[in-house]
């Protein structure tokens, strides 16, 4: 692979960060771990940048406010940005150092499966062409910087990644999506037992039947939907309220509730994890829990928790119900929409 001069490359990204940076001037005070990741961040996608060649690094590079930056989507297509089957060894591992930045080891391990489990469709499946563990796209939207407004994604089949940096002080998770198919492995393969969602969802299930046994509507239809109801719409608005509010648990199912959402939040770092779920908990009296479909394991379900704006959907419909969806959403802030516009409440 021919790398151009590194004089060269400082001027091919000077001239698109003078072109493509936006920068949204807050008045958030940061809190210092969240400025760390903001920094590991930058230096991370700065580091990658700084090992591709320049036609690498202008597919892999957008201007901040690319019209690529909220297309989103989880399923098998062409997609711009750079894939990983175009990298050498030491590029692939400048993407995964990206990747450390925002998730927890947990988190990085279900990308490692998602991506293992496309090979393992592509061998049984016989279409390598369309199962390609490999076609896993990293793109940065703006210039990297600590203290700047930039975004990020990484993603695939069955995987989306999203996260957007405003001035180095917030950083947006949402869109976040995860999926796995099969969700279970069950025939005789070196894969057979693998099952990368099995908290998401024994933890929903144990604490729908448990609300149910106690009289609770938890259950508010036999038949789930075929999706997940957000699909890949660029901007969510709050679904119908279904299912029964947190506040009519007892303290023990809310905490039940909680840890299913921690199953969520901790697929990232620490500090951003730490960071949801204090915001989340505090909307604790309007979050609501709602299921669909069976109770027993192996049967098709949908499950949704939501709060002001908060939202959890996870459908196992296909297949037999053996084939994992699931997205975190914030209907106000996906992309950092709230933040980037001014309208969120700030501490001083």
């Amino acid at each position: 692979m021919q790398r151009i001069p590194h004089s060269m490359k400082y001027f091919i990204l000077l001239g698109l960060f003078t072109c493509a940076s936006l920068h949204a001037e807050t008045t958030h005070k940061p809190a210092p771990e969240i400025k760390k990741v903001s920094a590991d961040m930058a230096n991370a996608a700065m580091a990658l940048l700084g090992g591709l060649d320049e036609a690498q690094v202008k597919k892999a590079f957008f201007p901040f406010d690319s019209e690529q930056r909220e297309a989103w989507g989880f399923v098998p297509r062409e997609r711009k940005g750079l894939p990983l089957e175009v990298l050498n060894e030491k590029q692939v591992g400048l993407v995964r150092d990206l990747l450390k930045t925002a998730l927890s080891e947990p988190g990085l391990k279900k990308v490692d499966t998602i991506m293992a489990l496309e090979a393992f469709l592509a061998e049984i499946e016989k279409r390598p062409d369309f199962r390609n563990p490999k076609a896993y796209f990293t793109s940065i939207f703006g210039e990297p910087s600590a203290r700047g407004t930039w975004a990020w994604r990484f993603e695939g089949h069955h995987l989306s990644l999203n996260y957007t940096i405003i001035d180095g002080k917030a950083v947006a998770v949402t869109p976040s999506f995860f999926a796995a198919n099969p969700g279970e492995v069950t025939i005789e393969h070196k894969m057979k037992g693998t099952r990368p969602f099995h908290a998401e969802e024994d933890l929903a299930r144990s604490l729908a039947a448990v609300l149910k046994e106690s009289g609770k509507a938890v259950i508010y239809s036999e038949q789930p939907p075929a999706e997940i109801l957000t699909a890949e719409d660029r901007a969510v608005k709050q679904l119908e309220p279904v299912g029964i509010l947190a506040t009519e648990m007892t303290e023990t199912q809310q905490k039940a509730l909680m840890e299913i959402i921690a199953e969520f939040a901790n697929r990232h770092r620490k500090e951003l994890a730490e960071s949801d779920l204090k915001t989340i908990k505090a909307d604790l009296k309007n979050l609501r829990f709602g299921w669909a479909g069976g109770l027993k394991r192996g049967e098709p379900y949908y499950y949704r928790i939501q709060g002001t704006t908060f939202l959890v959907e996870v459908a196992n419909v296909q297949n037999k119900g053996n084939h994992f969806h699931g997205v975190w959403r914030d209907a106000k802030n996906d992309f950092g929409r709230d933040i980037l516009s001014g309208h969120v409440q700030h501490e001083h």
